[in-house]
């Protein structure tokens, strides 16, 4: 059974050391990015994703970096990773190993209706997988750990991912961060076509193009999707003439569909065309979160989930309506933390549906890691 354990903020077991999809450390006394550019050899403008080797270099500098900061004594001798997909954070994990030329297990959690199991998989640098269907098993995997002679301690840094795993956890309350972003998409397409917008045929695309067969053409990026549902809203290209095209093997990337689109720019409303404009413009540059009025309302939509309803509302309620803490990650982190571990945290989500604009701020919104929220797990 699910239990209530209060209120706090993923701020309370990091701090402020974690970085968003751009690279730039919250703690602002860590190395940015482009400080490590010239040193690492990093192209200029570009910032490399999750599953990049580049990304890990990056990863292992900042870790370094936070070790020296806490003027700890030695050397990082190994890594624990915490996350939710197997390929994405599995990845990631294996590069941040080799980057860093430690040994390392991962947990990789996703709750299923299954009966609770987990699995061990090696990895072929010598890295493994702890893959478990309940966050549960987190207190099992840090016996793991201390079996296989990598003890989570002093020596050892934990990174967590963000979503879907220190918040929203994947399985159990993942669904309130798609429909945060979903509703974001929805506001955002909305506000631009005014009148003309339809929700219904909104829906309808937005619920056919993300599914995975058109991921080839949408890069599985949401960006890309809302701009797509964008131009059909304008009415400019038909949904079933598109998924026709893509499945026709005649319109395979996003890259040709807005030149597509920037070829009929004209027949655009005039806000529209601005939008697209803008849009085109963030493409053309290499940018791969183009639409940032989307992730804008993205933030807001997710902030506006994080810790409304009442103390007194039941777990399942909260998992249902509201991004919550995940407790057994908190629980283990906090654990860990006394042990002396270096905690880090890693989100891939966009800094612009991260992080507050200086005005919102002003008016006291948080980055999601510093917005409190309610805290949920089993005992």
């Amino acid at each position: 059974m699910f239990h209530v354990f209060g209120r706090s903020s993923v701020s309370e077991f990091l701090a402020d050391r974690i970085v968003y999809r751009n690279l730039e450390p919250a703690d602002a006394r860590l190395p940015s990015l482009e400080s490590q550019r010239g040193r690492l050899g990093l192209p200029e403008g570009q910032t490399p994703r999750k599953s990049e080797a580049d990304y890990a270099r990056v990863i292992v500098e900042l870790l370094k970096a936070a070790h020296r900061q806490d003027d700890r004594r030695g050397a990082i001798r190994r890594l624990v990773l915490i996350g939710d997909t197997r390929l994405l954070d599995g990845t990631a994990f294996e590069n941040i190993c080799l980057a860093g030329s430690w040994p390392g297990l991962a947990f990789i959690g996703s709750e299923t209706r299954q009966p609770p199991a987990t699995e061990i998989l090696a990895l072929p640098n010598g890295q493994s997988l702890y893959l478990a269907n309940r966050w549960a098993a987190m207190q099992e995997f840090d016996r793991y750990c201390a079996n296989q002679g990598m003890p989570i301690a002093g020596d050892t840094a934990v990174v967590i991912d963000l979503d879907k795993t220190a918040i929203g956890a994947r399985g159990r309350n993942s669904q309130t961060i798609d429909r945060a972003r979903v509703r974001a998409v929805h506001i955002t397409v909305a506000g631009i076509l005014g009148e003309a917008f339809e929700a219904a045929a909104f829906q309808r695309a937005y619920d056919l193009l993300n599914r995975p067969e058109f991921h080839p053409f949408t890069a599985d990026n949401q960006d890309y999707l809302a701009y797509i549902c964008l131009i059909l809203g304008g009415r400019l290209y038909d949904l079933e003439e598109v998924a026709g095209q893509v499945r026709g093997g005649r319109l395979t990337s996003f890259r040709q569909f807005i030149d597509h689109v920037e070829a009929q720019a004209g027949k655009l409303p005039s806000a529209l065309g601005q939008v697209h404009r803008q849009i085109y413009a963030n493409v053309l540059s290499g940018d791969p979160t183009p639409f940032k009025a989307f992730r804008r309302n993205e933030y807001l939509s997710t902030v506006g989930r994080m810790g409304r309803l009442g103390d007194a509302d039941p777990a399942e309620k909260l998992l249902a309506e509201e991004i919550v803490i995940t407790q057994e990650v908190r629980a283990m982190a906090l654990e860990w933390r006394r042990r002396g571990a270096l905690l880090f945290g890693l989100s891939d989500k966009p800094d612009e549906a991260s992080l507050p604009t200086p005005e919102q701020a002003a008016q006291g919104y948080r980055p999601i890691h510093q917005t409190e929220t309610h805290i949920v797990g089993m005992d």
